[in-house]
């Protein structure tokens, strides 16, 4: 859940004619700013009605680490009195990148269930390579470890949301495919992302906006597309996420961006 929920848009490389273009490691950031905050009202589908589940929350702030200015990035989800009765959540992800952009460090601590999980990334740079020291710690198992040295730069879930708020969407072609390179905390993974295109999107506040859309999809043995989640991010220079229809394996969910404070530019894609 957590996972769907935090990869909101990662746009690190594009198919053209059939070759994968990626990103720099370290990017220009025109979209966020510290002291941003944001909040989603999470909700659940069950046997065909749609109940309130809990409430996730992002905070970004100034900090130094390893004696570098940088920002870090806080995701919290919380379910709710009467989810916890079925399906406890307590989902913290903090992510510490540079002030341009580039990952560092990453951890997600994931109460889900019965169950919880620590998954921690450490980024390094070295003569143009991308160094990724990752583990995972699971109550009652063995911790895991891996190390990759790659050519191209890897992101976390909360560092490629920051990065590719960023980027120019003007160039996107419906159906266009957009992959990126995450750690996990046992291994980096490729994701992909299709664009959909434009749609207004009216909020239950009431609030109309102008979006583009995208969908993560997953490809089963046979090779087809599985919708895993759909996104619509404000169409303007904020590029926030403001609704998230979520594909789970016990059902399906949705987020609803309910406040917003500390937003770099206006919000432009405010229709009415």
């Amino acid at each position: 859940m957590m996972k769907r929920l935090a990869i909101l848009i990662g746009v690190l490389c594009l198919w053209i004619g059939g070759t994968p273009m990626y990103a720099q490691c370290a990017a220009k950031n025109d979209a966020i700013q510290p002291g941003e905050r944001l909040t989603y009202e999470l909700k659940f589908n069950w046997k065909f009605i749609w109940i309130n589940a809990g409430e996730a929350k992002m905070n970004l702030k100034p900090v130094t680490y390893e004696g570098k200015s940088c920002y870090q990035t806080d995701l919290l989800a919380v379910s709710n009195k009467t989810i916890d009765m079925f399906f406890r959540m307590r989902d913290t992800i903090t992510t510490i990148t540079t002030d341009r952009l580039e990952p560092m460090f990453y951890r997600k601590g994931a109460e889900e269930g019965s169950g919880y999980t620590v998954d921690e990334a450490r980024f390094s740079y070295k003569d143009g390579k991308c160094i990724v020291d990752q583990s995972r710690a699971r109550r009652g198992r063995d911790v895991i470890y891996a190390k990759d040295t790659l050519d191209y730069c890897v992101f976390d879930m909360l560092s490629i949301l920051l990065q590719a708020r960023s980027f120019d969407p003007t160039s996107y072609k419906k159906g266009d495919k957009i992959l990126f390179p995450m750690a996990t905390g046992r291994a980096v993974e490729e994701q992909t992302l299709i664009y959909r295109g434009k749609k207004n999107f009216k909020a239950e506040n009431d609030v109309k906006y102008r979006c583009l859309v995208f969908s993560l999809v997953e490809y089963n043995k046979k090779g087809k597309e599985e919708e895993v989640i759909t996104f619509y991010v404000t169409d303007d220079k904020n590029h926030l996420p403001v609704r998230l229809d979520l594909y789970l394996n016990f059902g399906s969910a949705k987020a609803f961006l309910k406040t917003v404070e500390g937003n770099r530019h206006p919000m432009t894609s405010i229709i009415e």
